[in-house]
């Protein structure tokens, strides 16, 4: 899909990243609105956390914690009825840590196709036993 620029940031469409994985879509609805008739920052932080997990909890085939949320960028506000795409790939593997850069994409309900980047995080996971207590994870080489 071709980059397209307009003069407004908030009409800027992209490509989707092609070094990541999807790893969740998903519609919000009328009940995930703020104050504003936009969709609630927390909803948004909840489902990044999810689709955060997802390549942590593979790698350490095993249970995880969210321990930080490094950086947590809102773009665009996002909107009731946007198709919201999650792509996620690890940034950093630790002793006991995973870190992953998580992007989120909304297609706008009247502009299927065209994708904005509304949301960007980096997010902190630590592998945890059955106890709950951090436990290492084994190194896969590439």
């Amino acid at each position: 899909m071709p980059v397209t620029h307009t003069t407004d940031s908030r009409t800027t469409t992209t490509t989707l990243p092609q070094d990541a994985e999807l790893v969740l879509k998903v519609i919000p609805m009328p009940a995930d609105c703020n104050a504003n008739g936009d969709i609630f920052g927390g909803w948004v932080m909840a489902q990044v956390d999810l689709a955060g997990a997802v390549l942590p909890a593979r790698y350490v085939n095993g249970r995880i914690a969210t321990v930080a949320v490094n950086e947590f960028v809102f773009k665009q506000p996002v909107k009731v009825g946007d198709i919201l795409s999650f792509f996620s790939r690890i940034a950093r593997i630790g002793n006991t840590s995973i870190t992953v850069t998580v992007e989120v994409f909304a297609e706008r309900i009247s502009m299927q196709g065209t994708y904005l980047k509304v949301t960007q995080a980096n997010v902190t996971y630590v592998a945890i036993d059955d106890k709950g207590k951090p436990r290492s994870i084994q190194r896969k080489d590439a």
